[in-house]
Formats: C-alpha cells, structure tokens, sequence
C-alpha cells in the first residue's frame, strides 16, 4: 500500500498505458495528472485494442477508482467521447470516474490557434498535436482560462471566454485566421456542462481522503521527462510538468506523501516532433525498430523517429525524477537485431558526459557500446531466465549502469505479455 508516480523516463510513448494498466490491479486510485487528450495510452487486451487519450488507464478495473487531476487539460468532447466508448463496452463509471474542477478546458479557440500556428511559416514549429494544449496552458498561466468548475457559472465563464478570445485575436489576424464568435463558444460549454458537471470533485480531498484510508495511489504522468516544459528538450517541449515534481502539484499530493517513483523506458528510444535526439537512426535499423515497434502516433499516426537507447539520458531522467524503480517496455521489437547498440554518453562542445545537460544535445555526439542481438522470439517468456542470455545481459547492463532496479520488462504488446520482477507497491 503507498502512494507510487509512474512517469515516462524518455520522450514519452514508452508504453506508460500498459504498465499503469498491469500495476492498476494493485492499486485502489489512479490520478492522472498533467497534459491532455495529445497524449494517448494504447492498451492490447486479448484481440482489442483500445486507446485512451484522458481517462486514466486504470479505468479497465472494477475496483479502481478514476481521477483527472488540476495539472491536466481537458476536451469536454474528448473525454465525452471516451465516457461513451467505455459505456458502451459495458465499464461501469458509476461513482468511479472523477474531473477536478480546478482542470483547465481547452477551448475551440486553442485548437485553432495551435493548428494556425503549426501551419504558419513565421516562427519554429514544435510539431504539436494540433490538440490546442499549448494555448490552453498560455491561459492558464495568463490567468484567463476556463476552468472546469466554470461549468457551474456559465456568466462567469462567458467574461473569461470574452477576455480570452480579446488577448488571442491579433493572434488570429497575425496567422490569417479570424477568432470564433462568444456565443457559438459559450452554446458549446452549455451542451458539456450539463454532461460533466456531476463529476467535477474536488480532486485534492479526494485523493487525501482515500490515502488517508488506506488505499494505494498510482498517479499516472503523460508524455515524458525530455518532454517537462522546465527539464525538458526546450523549447521542442510540452507544455506541463511531466516529471515526477509535476505529480505533487497535478495531483493535489504532498512530496512527504510519495513511496516511490517509478520511470518507464523503451528498450529503445523514439521520439515525435522536432528537436535534438543524438541516437536517431536514418537507416535500415531506423526503419526496423519503426516497423517492428509499430512506432506510429496512437492520437496522430504520425511515425516516430527511433533510434539506440540512450543511457545518459535516462541517467539525467533517473537523477530528476528520484527514480526507485524502472520498467523496460518493448524488449521484443529487438528480437532478430545481430548487434543492438547502447549510447552510454555524449560528446559536446564541453566535453564527454555520461549524462548529459538537455540543453546540449542540439551539438551532442553518441558514444556507443556494442552488445550481441539475439534471434528467438521472447513474447512466451514470463520469466527473466526464459530470455536468452543475450537479453538478460541487455537488461542486466542498463540496471548497472543506471544503478536503478528493474521492477517488470515488457516482451509484447499484450498485457500478459510481460515479465513482472517486483511489487510497485511492496
């Protein structure tokens, strides 16, 4: 019983929904607590393949209570959209399924901000997912957004819609666009409020309340670490804190209350949208690792750049988020791989470093070590002696070098389709 964070230790897409899925089963809570609908969770379970993009993964257990923390942004028509696929798949959300009513909305007028923005030639795109995160977290920060609790108070609501659309519009007019009419936006917020308002909660409570009862807590980030709008490859980042600091203030919950912290990691590394990343591959093992890693976006189908698994990163992700565990997901798409390489640090203009500041890698070289592949399909395996030696030395390598212990290892997309080594919540 605890309180445990699982974040992404990489550029997010690591697999998080999976293993918060599996680890869901001992928890009693589940808090998401940063970003939006742009970060999607895919979970195999038997033939079906199932894509959450706000509901927390633990959502799939009974027992499991579900809640979306203030740190998050939310679609009122995303998250519709998602009530009524798990409905209609016969998932009770009946007194499990919570909204903090301190989460910020994202607004039509964000998404078409976002997608102007992506399309203009003035500036740097980030490569976004067009969500409309970005400007919802812009004003949130500018103290005009709409908040869930709003939906309560829809005149109040309408003057932060007013002054929002007011602060956006030479935006509008800069990118060629026009900005939205208030009524059509305020007649949108009347068709989700009365939908959401009977789960608005006050998260922080909540989660205090069930703690203080015993239950076990997952708080389940998005994204990644080299994604964390302060740690982060800036500015080629999100736009919330996607550590584990982040799931303190997201979730509403003291650091002194946190029993461990666990980080998720590909067996590889991968990556969306622009900015540095020193492993990527533009060859024929590139391609491999997309094709057999099925590395396609689960919201925009956008493929993923791939490359070698980076230690020094992960070293720099272990040291910031405290990591007490570490879960290794798609060891399988290595499968077949005659040489498998591992950078195990940087060559910047500064030197040599086996865990190197972020803000160097636009200049920074992979120093790699070489390890033997192996051929035999390791999907059955359930146990880490049924791997060939090969991988277990694979593994066995990154738990030294990071010095952070191995708590599961992902062989296959499926949810059996793991290795579980301990108790997240021991």
């Amino acid at each position: 019983m605890g309180v445990v964070i699982i974040i992404g230790a990489q550029w997010g897409d690591e697999g998080k929904g999976k293993v918060v899925d599996l680890l869901a089963e001992s928890a009693d809570v589940v808090v998401r607590y940063a970003g939006g609908p742009n970060a999607g969770h895919t979970l195999v379970i038997g033939d079906d393949k199932l894509v959450f993009r706000l509901v927390p993964s633990g959502v799939l257990h009974d027992h499991t209570v579900c809640i979306l923390g203030q740190g998050m942004v939310l679609s009122a028509k995303v998250l519709g959209e998602e009530i009524d696929a798990l409905t209609g798949r016969g998932i009770d959300l009946n007194s499990r399924l919570h909204v903090s009513e301190h989460a910020h909305l994202i607004m039509p007028y964000h998404v078409m901000v976002d997608e102007l923005r992506e399309a203009s030639t003035k500036g740097t795109t980030i490569g976004t997912t067009k969500r409309g995160i970005g400007p919802c977290y812009e004003d949130k920060i500018g103290r005009r957004g709409v908040r869930c609790a709003d939906l309560r108070n829809l005149i109040a609501a309408r003057a932060r819609v007013i002054e929002a659309i007011a602060n956006w519009t030479p935006t509008f007019r800069e990118l060629g666009g026009e900005p939205p009419e208030v009524e059509a936006i305020i007649a949108q917020l009347e068709q989700h409020a009365a939908r959401l308002t009977p789960l608005l909660a006050d998260a922080t409570a909540l989660v205090d309340e069930l703690r203080r009862a015993g239950k076990s807590v997952m708080l389940e980030g998005a994204q990644g670490t080299l994604l964390d709008i302060d740690h982060g490859t800036y500015p080629f980042v999100t736009s919330s804190s996607a550590t584990a600091g982040g799931a303190c203030t997201g979730a509403g919950i003291g650091p002194s209350k946190i029993d461990r912290v666990i980080g998720i990691s590909k067996a590889y590394t991968t990556r969306v949208g622009g900015g540095p990343m020193p492993t990527e591959l533009d060859d024929a093992a590139g391609a491999q690792l997309r094709d057999q890693g099925g590395e396609y976006g689960s919201v925009t189908g956008r493929p993923r750049r791939c490359g070698w698994l980076d230690l020094a990163l992960l070293r720099y992700a272990a040291r910031i988020n405290g990591l007490d565990g570490l879960a290794i997901t798609k060891l399988d798409v290595l499968s077949g791989l005659e040489e498998i390489k591992v950078c195990v640090g940087h060559q910047t203009p500064s030197g040599s470093s086996d865990s190197s500041p972020v803000g160097q890698l636009a200049n920074a070289k992979p120093i790699y070590e070489s390890h033997p592949g192996w051929q035999e399909d390791i999907t059955g395996c359930r146990k880490l002696d049924e791997l060939p030696t090969a991988a277990r030395n694979y593994l066995s390598f990154i738990e030294q070098q990071l010095d952070v212990p191995l708590y599961l290892v992902s062989v296959g997309p499926r949810r059996d389709e793991t290795i579980v080594l301990r108790d997240a919540f021991a």
